[in-house]
């Protein structure tokens, strides 16, 4: 009977913490279909009484909108796929026990899970290498997050040694045996860490804040923060009286347009996501 009572419990709270989260995206779902008269009067609503695609065509309009998505997605596809070469080369080698000065290495990885310079003396790098204003200062400065590394590293030492000393009987190198037998063995954790990776450069926008002054170069994240604080959809390219669409409904549009792309890719991904974690953290 407790365990009964204990399951009821957990279901419930699990279903009201379920909706704490679903329903705020909901709400903005509906707001950014709902027409112009109906948000101003209905206010707070879930379903929508008529629908209208009005805002989304008017930011899919936008030059600028468009160009940012754009943006997001090249920094994000090509960010991912740096930080997971970089944190699978290095993870890989730190993985290996006879890898001289190892434990200087791994005590320095630890250190700057800890410590940062700070946003000054990384800003100050980021400009002594000329990548002001590249798309490589979203990327490069953080090519290899510590933590990951760590997790993919013991995911790495797990994996039997047999393995290896068999494929270098038949003649294999250390890269040859990191992408034949390695990679595909590990494609759990990577595809996890895939998962880390691109919702970080997807989200990302203070970043861009700093190290990029061209606005046509601004991610998709950086025109929703100043969509939201200056309630202007149009982003200097008109004026969306025009369209009589309050910037409440624009907002709330450009919340689900940038939010969107993420929640299609995650579903194919996540049958991964628990499996790939668990397996890199099971030994130290």
């Amino acid at each position: 009977m407790s365990h009964y009572v204990f399951n009821v419990v957990n279901y419930v709270l699990l279903a009201c913490v379920a909706l704490a989260a679903v329903i705020p995206f909901l709400y903005i779902l509906a707001g950014s279909l709902t027409p112009a008269a109906d948000m101003n009067k209905a206010g707070f609503t879930l379903i929508p009484s008529r629908f209208t695609l009005e805002a989304y065509s008017y930011l899919l309009s936008s030059e600028a909108v468009l160009r940012g998505l754009g943006v997001s997605v090249y920094i994000t596809v090509v960010g991912t796929l740096v930080n997971i070469v970089f944190t699978v080369l290095m993870a890989y080698a730190l993985a290996r026990k006879d890898l001289k000065g190892r434990q200087p290495i791994m005590l320095m990885v630890i250190f700057s899970m800890l410590f940062s310079g700070g946003m000054i003396p990384t800003f100050l790098i980021v400009k002594a290498m000329g990548l002001l204003d590249s798309y490589w200062s979203l990327m490069i400065p953080g090519a290899i997050n510590a933590f990951n590394l760590i997790v993919m590293k013991n995911f790495f030492q797990q994996l039997p040694e047999g393995l290896e000393e068999s494929a270098k009987i038949d003649g294999c190198n250390d890269l040859g045996i990191l992408v034949r037998i390695v990679v595909p063995l590990s494609l759990p954790a990577i595809v996890t860490f895939v998962m880390f990776y691109a919702v970080g450069h997807w989200n990302s926008y203070f970043t861009a804040i700093l190290y990029i002054n061209d606005n046509e170069k601004w991610p998709l994240q950086v025109l929703v923060r100043q969509l939201i604080i200056l309630s202007q959809g149009g982003l200097g390219e008109g004026n969306q009286d025009s369209f009589n669409i309050p910037a409440q409904t624009v907002n709330m549009a450009m919340i689900v347009l940038s939010t969107l792309p993420i929640l299609l890719v995650y579903p194919f991904l996540q049958k991964h996501f628990a499996k790939g974690v668990l397996l890199g953290s099971v030994k130290g």
